[in-house]
């Protein structure tokens, strides 16, 4: 069978990796998910049982979760190196460097901004000093990213790779919570202007927003969420 990408809407990191396998040039399907209620439900919990996407049912019916867990497995089936780089080569050392610092300090800055749009009921002195908090910290790891990213049309090589893809899912953020203008960072502001004009991420942003669009023609199509829940959840 083909690997389902269970990736989850509005706004979810897990749009990276529709482009990543869409890069990556297989066959695979999708799952598309309302991060803000069917995500929520029990029944997710067998897919999921923290309730978040993206999860991977693999070509061998298993359920994966955790993006760098997902990414590993799109690596190592990457026999032609299209999103990534030989295991021994520096090359394959900096795309992991970067994709572990974009999915750890980089992701994890929105947390406050996040958990302040989310609160329920509202705390507006408490949502204040989240949201204070969470700009200064969403600058800090741009400033440190803007630092780390080379001369190159990419964040490591001439080609886009995994860590673009988990970059792009996230990067747009910044946007989202009104931190700041990306034209401060002028390197980040090239590079995520170039991948965002790349077909393969036009492709994942419209079917996350719920589109049919044509794609490169190696997406086979979505699967709901319950025949996925009924088929593969633990």
């Amino acid at each position: 069978m083909e690997p389902i990408l269970v990736y989850g809407f509005p706004e979810g990191s897990s749009m990276g990796l529709v482009a990543a396998l869409e890069w990556l040039g297989r066959p695979y399907r999708l799952c598309r998910v309302d991060m803000l209620g069917e995500m929520r439900e029990a029944a997710y919990a067998r897919i999921n049982a923290r309730h978040e996407t993206p999860a991977l049912i693999t070509d061998e019916g298993r359920a994966l979760t955790e993006t760098m867990a997902i990414a590993a497995w799109l690596e190592a089936r990457d026999a032609e190196r299209r999103i990534s780089f030989d295991s021994r080569s520096p090359e394959a050392d900096r795309m992991h460097q970067l994709m572990a610092f974009v999915n750890t300090g980089f992701t994890g800055a929105f947390g406050p901004l996040w958990a302040a749009l989310e609160m329920d009921p509202p705390e507006p002195e408490r949502q204040a000093h989240l949201r204070a908090f969470g700009r200064a910290a969403v600058i800090e790891r741009h400033d440190k990213l803007e630092a780390m990213v080379g001369e190159g049309p990419y964040l490591v090589g001439d080609r886009p790779t995994l860590a673009d893809a988990i970059l792009v899912g996230v990067a747009r953020w910044l946007e989202f919570h009104e931190v700041a203008e990306v034209a401060r960072w002028p390197r980040l502001a090239a590079l995520r202007q170039r991948l965002e004009a790349d077909p393969a991420v036009v492709f994942a942003r419209a079917v996350e927003a719920g589109e049919t669009p044509r794609g490169s023609g190696v997406c086979l199509g979505h699967v709901p969420l319950a025949e996925v829940i009924e088929r593969f959840g633990g």
